[in-house]
Formats: C-alpha cells, structure tokens, sequence
C-alpha cells in the first residue's frame, strides 16, 4: 500500500470520528468518491490502525442504522421546497 492512501486513510478515519459525517460528505470534502472513502474505511484503515478502526465502524453502523430516517427527511425536505416554488409561482 502505497504511503499517501495510508495517510488519507488515517486523516478520512480521523475526521470521521472528530466530526461523524456521513461517507458522502467526507468524499466531497477529500475530493475522492464514497466508494474510496467506504473501501479507505472498512477495508484499509483495520489493517493500518485496528483502535481507530473500532471507533469508525461505530459510527458508520449508527449512520447505517439511521439512514432510513435520513432519506425520509431528505424526501421531505424535497417536496416543501417544490411546494414553496408552486406556491410562489401562483
């Protein structure tokens, strides 16, 4: 493994437990896509730093518990913005 995907591996886990946002968010904000961010997570950062490791498969098990939540509010959220612009537009 090459010494700068050890390194982003070890910031992403990190900022992962400092901040608990979401795989999505962090792959914006690191500039790679969820998938690096999810394969840097669960796949790279046990064999690199096993504590740390712990401590993100937590958090990631309670997003993954919530998400169902999550959607529904995005969904939500979606349709009273449609309906403010109908309601405006009228």
């Amino acid at each position: 493994m090459h010494d700068y995907i050890k390194e982003r591996t070890i910031k992403i886990g990190n900022y992962v437990v400092e901040t608990k946002k979401t795989v999505r968010v962090i792959a914006k904000e690191f500039g790679v896509s969820k998938s690096t961010v999810h394969k840097d997570l669960t796949e790279r950062l046990p064999e690199i730093n096993p504590e740390l490791a712990k401590r993100v498969k937590k958090i990631l098990e309670h997003h993954k518990a919530i998400r169902h939540l999550r959607g529904g509010e995005a969904t939500k959220k979606k349709y009273m913005v449609d309906a403010d612009a109908t309601t405006k537009k009228k």
